[in-house]
């Protein structure tokens, strides 16, 4: 997680360093639905790697957008879940799926 004085300046750039790549924003909207496993949130974004699921779930997680709660279990379970802050975004990923389907709607 950056300090207050590692995060850029303007918020936008802060928002987009958080949730700024294909990845990031499409975990987020899984989550959105309710906590999950890893591979519920493999199987729920098509052409993500296992590499690269790992990674953006280590770096939400570090940024406080996302939990890891991880169960002594044999096999071994892992939830995923979105913190308050996490849930906070939930505006920002609807106004983007609004305007998406403007803009599908206005190019037929």
């Amino acid at each position: 997680m950056l300090t207050r004085e590692e995060l850029p300046e303007c918020p936008v750039a802060t928002t987009v360093h958080l949730i700024g790549n294909k990845w990031k924003l499409l975990i987020i909207r899984n989550l959105l639905h309710g906590p999950q496993r890893f591979s519920e949130l493999k199987r729920g974004i098509p052409g993500i790697s296992q590499k690269v699921l790992t990674d953006n779930l280590r770096a939400l997680e570090g940024d406080g957008v996302l939990s890891r709660e991880a169960f002594a279990e044999v096999p071994p379970r892992v939830i995923y879940a979105l913190t308050d802050i996490g849930e906070s975004l939930l505006p920002i990923i609807d106004a983007m799926a609004d305007w998406g389907d403007r803009y599908k709607a206005s190019i037929r």
